[in-house]
């Protein structure tokens, strides 16, 4: 991959962002720019995973000028939401996976704080997260990819780690039946995750419902993971 300046006016279809970065390995990215800088450190950090997301977006623009329409689809609707505001949660305990996705906020983060500690890492993926994180804010939230990990991942160096992250990251867009809905993410409150928001060492944190928000959809059961 190279980073190289963005194009300016109208270009041909090769030329545009996702076509370039997949044909020629470019990645177009503004100077000064906080958004296009976290971009770039984010393709550095998990390279596999954003090709990953940018094979799936050439082949569905692929799509869309074969079968000559606008829509952009499900499956770049989905990829664009992760790769904007995308959280990795890995996780060795399906029951803590199930509070995260049936939004048991108190108790997974504050009830179940050192099981979260011990078994479940939050990476970052999303790069207009990390420009909202320049100045963190109640409500700050990403959209949480659950991927199940053995106990033994927390065992490994932080390199290590994220390698495993990348390459999970990467099998699982690559994967044609995944995808296809941004009902595959979940949302992450950040400042509710243990030790990172000084706010989230009192419990009643965890009480704020604008932020903390219930379930709209039916309980999640243990059986998927």
């Amino acid at each position: 991959m190279r980073f190289v300046e963005q194009k300016t006016g109208k270009v041909a279809f090769e030329m545009q962002y996702e076509p370039l970065c997949y044909l020629k390995g470019e990645v177009q990215t503004r100077k000064n720019n906080w958004h296009d800088l976290f971009n770039a450190l984010v393709w550095m950090t998990f390279p596999k995973a954003k090709a990953a997301i940018n094979a799936r977006h050439y082949k569905a623009l692929m799509t869309m000028q074969v079968e000559k329409t606008s829509q952009r689809g499900a499956v770049r609707d989905m990829n664009t939401l992760f790769d904007e505001y995308g959280v990795v949660v890995v996780c060795a305990s399906p029951a803590l996976s199930v509070l995260l996705l049936n939004f048991k906020w108190k108790e997974l983060f504050w009830e179940k704080r050192k099981q979260v500690q011990s078994s479940m890492g939050f990476y970052l993926f999303g790069h207009g997260l990390y420009q909202k994180a320049l100045q963190p804010y109640i409500g700050l939230t990403g959209q949480g990819l659950v991927l199940s990990v053995d106990s033994a991942f927390f065992d490994m160096p932080p390199r290590l780690q994220k390698v495993h992250v990348d390459n999970s990251v990467a099998d699982y867009i690559n994967n044609p039946t995944h995808c296809v809905s941004t009902r595959e993410l979940t949302p992450v409150p950040l400042l509710g995750i243990p030790d990172w928001a000084p706010e989230n060492n009192c419990p009643d944190f965890y009480d704020n419902t604008h932020y903390f928000r219930p379930a709209r959809r039916g309980p999640i059961d243990c059986s998927s993971f």
